[in-house]
């Protein structure tokens, strides 16, 4: 993969990360929205703004004429007071916290007085640090790490993290944002989001993006298990979606992570996130699930999405947690399945592969 197919394919990206021009969530910060007290309202509001998005992302998302933009709202913040895209984006998910639906699960559940499936109550931060581990065009990346999540998978890499959701530390959003735009001067890529998964902390994480000053590109690094309406506020919020893809149908999803309708959620979240952002798509290879997940997943990319996707076919599983519970993933994946794997990516037609 050459670096002309990557500035081709994560170009929104790339253009943030070098300050060529704003992420997503500067440009929502300077579109006007009506407010209400009303969810109903605010929906109506949202999805009328987020139809019209795209045009005004194209319109004022060079540095120029975003200074010409911030002139015009100071100007009209002497008269009134402003309300944007962004602000919009903020106001719905703190209403959402209080019947939780952020994931597909949507347990309805007040979080500031009651946890649902998850477990996470009000947002912990395990750890926060500039990454050097991720794909190369990410690194340095400054991962913030949330504990707990809303998948229960049975050999998960982070378990320690992500199966205990009270293990973290509280930093209010405007500390956080304040140690954002510190790792942006440190020379950090991007603010990434995961865990655990970030999903549960949506309305911390909008809340905190709405402080920080600083041009970044925010990465959504996730298991892509959020409801359509999470999707919805991800939209013209997100610049990379960092998604992981794991199983190639539902019965293993069930059986090994502990979750119903794994296709059809993921599946749709995924061409939801297509539509609205760049992407990288990692798909973590089980021993024993090639015919079963990972040969399936590779070919409803290929249908669904198409063979410019960035797809990162990682080969690092080992089992740990309570894999050794379930025979088939009680060891390592063979060099065999692995190379089966990006061999079968290579024959549909895949040519940007990590």
């Amino acid at each position: 993969m050459t670096n002309q197919t990557i500035k081709q394919v994560l170009s929104n990206y790339l253009a943030v990360m070098t300050n060529q021009q704003l992420s997503k969530c500067k440009v929502a910060s300077i579109m006007d929205a009506k407010d209400s007290d009303d969810e109903g309202h605010l929906w109506i509001e949202h999805e009328r703004l987020r139809n019209d998005f795209t045009k005004f992302y194209q319109k004022w998302s060079s540095l120029g004429k975003y200074g010409e933009k911030l002139t015009d709202t100071d100007k009209t913040n002497k008269t009134k007071s402003f309300f944007s895209y962004l602000d919009l984006k903020v106001k719905i998910a703190a209403k959402m916290f209080h019947h939780c639906n952020f994931c597909e699960r949507n347990c309805g559940v007040d979080r500031k007085n009651e946890k649902g499936s998850c477990g996470v109550g009000n947002p912990l931060i395990a750890s926060e640090f500039l990454h050097v581990g991720e794909e190369s065009l990410l690194v340095p990346s400054h991962t913030v790490f949330f504990a707990g999540c809303n998948f229960n998978c049975v050999y998960c890499q982070n378990w320690d993290i992500s199966q205990q959701p009270t293990r973290g530390i509280i930093i209010d959003e405007k500390n956080l944002a304040l140690i954002i735009e510190k790792r942006r001067n440190e020379g950090s890529r991007n603010v990434n989001f995961v865990g655990g998964d970030p999903t549960p902390n949506l309305h911390y994480i909008l809340r905190t993006m709405q402080l920080v000053r600083e041009n970044i590109p925010v990465v959504w690094n996730s298991n892509m298990y959020l409801s359509e309406d999470a999707m919805y506020l991800l939209d013209g919020f997100v610049d990379l979606y960092l998604t992981d893809f794991k199983y190639g149908n539902n019965e293993c999803a069930q059986r090994l992570s502990g979750v119903p309708n794994y296709m059809e959620v993921v599946g749709r979240n995924h061409k939801m996130a297509w539509e609205a952002g760049d992407m990288i798509i990692r798909h973590l290879v089980l021993p024993n699930h090639v015919e079963c997940c990972s040969k399936p997943i590779i070919k409803w990319i290929s249908q669904n999405l198409g063979l410019g996707v960035m797809l990162n076919i990682m080969g690092q599983y080992h089992p740990v947690y309570r894999a050794e519970e379930y025979e088939e993933i009680s060891r390592l994946p063979t060099y065999t399945e692995i190379g089966e794997v990006i061999d079968y990516a290579k024959d549909l037609g895949f040519n940007n592969l990590i």
